[in-house]
């Protein structure tokens, strides 16, 4: 009764996107990674991630339940999508789309199955898949061995193009656009939520400003205020801004799946001594971690260093974070690149082509003088000879006690 249901389709409706990706530019991460195949006997790779599928093809997914994919082979790149997505995924993927249909719950499987005929060993996000996605994915590919792709693709994605810091310095820019908003709407009796709003609305409009055709989604700011402040992820509330209240500034754009971030300790129209005291210190940790961001450096021993000054201001145990991580596509949110972490255990050298945050941070319990989570973040680009601050909005106590009168 259902042998008349189509399974797997192609909707290729319209024409292609625009992206700010050259085709030169999609071609050569497919390529790379397909060099990694052939020197590995990987017959293909199917990504499920919204981040790796964003990579390597230039679409973003959205999830609602269902499964999506990507499969990369020596000759082919094609996603797979729902049909409840229409012609989108076409349009908006370097390569080609075939689309499954809802009739039955495995029909994404036969997309696979479809995709990858003749193959032996196929790349899997380890890290991505559960054991039950795992499972179901070997019962429709009987007899092939499945390896992880997670981990080389990560690597590849750490080293960015010239075309792709171009785009993380538009969202470092549109980030400074979003910080001067929630700055200028920051008063006493003001509400959280509606500072975080200004900087998100701003954000939003400057980036479909910039781009002549760009998805807008999932950019966003957390604005804390007061207590709200001990958590850099605490979500935005309706509490009241009061004076004197430590403020917490981050504004996240996402831009054509490459999210950037900007994060500021601020007070409101005055602070006290012994916040003064641990914001002017954390500053000094700030200014310190960005000396020692350059190609060659180790991003254990930043962390190391950088321990040292908070151990003698007896601050280390109230530090609340590494002190930065990779950038890039749907960086830090999905696309974690942990390779690249300003940690003690992890001992990978930077390199040029490497999108680095400096964040320290650190959290003084309620009840402690100067209680509140402190915090900067700047982006810097590594190079050959340095590391370029991508960051323009300004740090420390003389610029951001805001909401004066």
């Amino acid at each position: 009764m259902l042998d008349d249901m189509l399974h797997v389709t192609q909707w290729h409706n319209g024409e292609k996107d625009f992206s700010p990706f050259s085709d030169n530019e999609m071609a050569r991460r497919q390529n790379e990674l397909r060099g990694w195949m052939a020197d590995n006997n990987v017959d293909a790779a199917l990504f499920t991630s919204y981040h790796c599928i964003n990579y390597y093809s230039g679409w973003l997914y959205c999830y609602f339940g269902r499964k999506y994919g990507m499969v990369i082979d020596q000759k082919n790149a094609t996603t797979i999508s729902a049909g409840i997505d229409g012609g989108q995924p076409w349009r908006r993927t370097f390569g080609s789309n075939v689309t499954y249909t809802d009739w039955r719950r495995d029909n994404f499987y036969r997309a696979v199955q479809g995709l990858t005929k003749g193959a032996r060993r196929i790349g899997i996000e380890f890290d991505h898949v559960s054991l039950d996605y795992r499972q179901l994915l070997q019962d429709a590919l009987p007899g092939v061995d499945l390896v992880d792709v997670s981990q080389p693709s990560m690597w590849m994605r750490t080293i960015k193009s010239a075309e792709e810091i171009k785009l993380i310095k538009e969202g470092a820019r549109i980030c400074d656009v979003g910080g001067y908003a929630v700055a200028g709407a920051v008063q006493a009796g003001v509400p959280e939520h509606e500072v975080a709003i200004a900087g998100t609305n701003a954000m939003i409009r400057e980036i479909a400003k910039s781009f002549p055709f760009v998805e807008l989604m999932d950019t966003w700011t957390w604005f804390q205020s007061g207590i709200n402040t001990d958590g850099a992820h605490n979500p935005v509330t309706n509490r009241v801004v009061q004076s004197g209240d430590i403020l917490s500034l981050n504004t996240f754009p996402m831009i054509f799946g490459y999210y950037t971030a900007l994060e500021r300790t601020l007070f409101c129209d005055h602070v006290d001594d012994a916040s003064l005291d641990i914001w002017e210190k954390n500053v000094a940790v700030h200014r310190r971690g960005l000396e020692l961001m350059k190609p060659g450096a180790r991003c254990m021993d930043i962390a190391i260093e950088l321990n040292e000054m908070y151990r003698e201001w007896d601050l280390l145990k109230y530090r609340s974070f590494g002190y930065g991580h990779s950038f890039g596509v749907l960086s830090h949110y999905y696309g974690r690149e942990a390779g690249v972490e300003l940690r003690e255990d992890i001992d990978t050298v930077l390199k040029p082509g490497m999108v680095v945050s400096m964040e320290p941070m650190v959290m003084i319990p309620e009840g402690q003088p100067g209680a509140g989570g402190y915090r900067e973040h700047d982006i810097l680009v590594i190079g050959a000879d340095g590391a370029e601050n991508i960051t323009g909005f300004p740090f420390g106590p003389e610029h951001n006690i805001v909401g004066k009168g």
